[in-house]
């Protein structure tokens, strides 16, 4: 009996460590930056700035490359990969998301291990990734900080 008290003490603590460490990152992205907004106010400022942009096909294809993602973080990630596209679309002055710049979000707003997931999915849908190859190369651990100018930088290349 003692043991089975010792393993349900382990779960408990196991899962409120587990809990207490995705509200402690929420509470990161909530603390402001140097600009005085933080991580999630940029989110909600690109949403709200781009939600006109988004044609049908392209929010299909959104919902398609997110279907990977396991459903109970879907929305999260689905809602920052939208404000990265958004991001982006803002920056170039488009007046509607393309297809290729949700690509380009897409890739820039996943960290790196997801992007064979991202491969296969466009692979499925028949879409070439070869223009985006330099975009693998930015992880979200490698252009956080400045990735406009790395951006910038690997279009000229390509």
């Amino acid at each position: 009996m003692s043991i089975l008290i010792v393993l349900w003490g382990f779960l408990l603590i196991s899962l409120m460590a587990i809990g207490g460490y995705f509200m402690f990152r929420k509470f990161l992205k909530k603390l402001p930056k140097d600009d005085g907004k933080s991580v999630m106010d940029w989110e909600e400022y690109y949403m709200e700035k781009t939600r006109h942009m988004w044609k049908d096909e392209e929010k299909e294809l959104l919902e398609e490359l997110v279907s990977p993602v396991p459903e109970l973080f879907r929305d999260v990630a689905r809602h920052r990969i939208a404000s990265k596209i958004g991001e982006i679309s803002l920056k170039k002055h488009m007046d509607y998301i393309d297809q290729t710049t949700l690509i380009e979000g897409y890739i820039l707003a996943t960290p790196k291990r997801d992007h064979k997931f991202l491969r296969k999915k466009l692979k499925q849908k028949e879409i070439d990734v070869t223009p985006y190859d330099h975009l693998f190369e930015l992880s979200k651990s490698n252009y956080a900080n400045d990735w406009e100018t790395k951006y910038r930088q690997s279009s000229r290349r390509g």
